[in-house]
């Protein structure tokens, strides 16, 4: 083995994070593939490395048996004997056979597949470090653009995002740094790859979790996310200390934290509400902006019928129906949402048991464009 084979394994180990143990298994492995095509052999043999001195030695390894059926694994018990008069039957006999012309063939053999093994390891290097950060968020870099997908540098590996991950509001240009969130990393006989998403609910969340210290350390919980991603999304907050207000943490001051948020995403409008354990505030409070008169609730079938005043019910319902989709979404629960006329009409509202608690819930929510404003 030359020295600068030796030298090589250095740099690797250097340079790309490779240990040296994995590349001398590399290297042995070569050797032996080396020696049995090369040479006809079929010997059971050993790699004898010196990495001091970068010479390399071939020894075959044979079984002590009282009869032999096959001399190129096996060796008698009396030739054994002649080697070393302390053998006995199922010792392993070690003999050199290193060719004399091994050099040159075992150099390049090696070479090829060192290559292999080398590449390997770096896949499995980046599959390790990239496996533990499924449902994260990182900053990528874009590469290039094709009809599928958009190619994002990660650093050591270049991330796909599909078309149906992409914000609809988006242009993506090469070059522009963008932040996305990991979906899936897979193994494939090609290496790691790694599918990231600019529409997932997750990175939402993720983005407040970098802009709210009160989330990232626990005080303030996402509670649940509803997105249409680039048009409107909605979030609830819950917080265990009564001391804290979990909407007004997420907002910040003048709404600089939510605006930090919108800002990554495009403009992309935001509700953040007040979670509740109890389904008619929280049902109300996901409807915002719009003022809400009673939530009916029915347990059985996870739904609920709102009554809104008159004047709010197309902001309820929202555009398209996307207010309440949403909030529908939010909640897991069924929306039904009437107005107070035809609440009336049908004879279900108001109800001797409504619960006007309303009109002080309304300002736990939050919409940025108001606060902006």
């Amino acid at each position: 083995m030359s020295s600068e084979l030796l030298d090589a394994l250095t740099i690797l180990e250097r340079e790309k994070g490779i240990s040296r143990e994995v590349l001398i298994d590399a290297i042995e492995a070569a050797l032996i593939s080396a020696y049995r095509r090369n040479f006809n052999q079929a010997q059971n043999v050993r790699i004898d490395l010196n990495l001091k001195n970068g010479s390399m030695r071939v020894f075959a390894r044979k079984e002590v048996v009282d009869q032999v059926f096959d001399p190129r694994l096996e060796i008698s018990l009396e030739d054994a004997r002649q080697i070393s008069p302390n053998y006995q039957v199922e010792d392993v006999v070690e003999m050199e056979v290193t060719p004399k012309d091994f050099g040159r063939i075992a150099a390049q053999t090696a070479k090829q597949v060192v290559t292999q093994r080398v590449r390997e390891a770096e896949r499995g290097i980046i599959y390790s470090e990239f496996i533990d950060r499924e449902e994260d968020i990182m900053t990528g870099i874009v590469q290039r653009l094709d009809s599928k997908f958009i190619y994002v540098s990660l650093g050591k590996i270049e991330a796909l995002l599909p078309v149906n991950e992409q914000m609809p509001n988006e242009r993506y240009k090469p070059h522009d740094r963008i932040k996305v969130f990991i979906t899936k990393v897979e193994k494939t006989t090609k290496g790691p790859q790694i599918f990231v998403s600019r529409t997932h609910p997750g990175l939402l969340k993720r983005l407040f979790e970098i802009e709210v210290p009160e989330i990232y350390d626990g005080t303030v919980e996402i509670k649940s996310v509803a997105r249409e991603a680039g048009d409107r999304s909605k979030i609830s907050v819950h917080s265990d200390n009564s001391e804290v207000d979990p909407v007004g943490s997420c907002v910040g001051p003048k709404g600089a934290r939510v605006q930090a948020v919108v800002n990554e995403l495009k403009g992309e409008k935001i509700d953040i509400v007040k979670w509740s354990a109890d389904p008619v505030i929280f049902v109300a409070n996901s409807l915002s902006p719009s003022k809400v008169l009673d939530v009916m609730v029915n347990e059985n079938e996870k739904a609920t019928t709102v009554v809104v005043p008159d004047y709010q019910l197309s902001l309820a319902i929202g555009k398209r129906g996307q207010n309440a989709r949403l909030a529908a979404k939010l909640t897991g629960w069924k929306i039904d949402i009437k107005s107070e006329t035809e609440a009336r009409d049908i004879g279900i509202y108001p109800r001797e048991e409504t619960i006007r608690l309303f009109d002080d819930q309304v300002e736990n929510d939050f919409d940025y464009e108001e606060e902006l404003d």
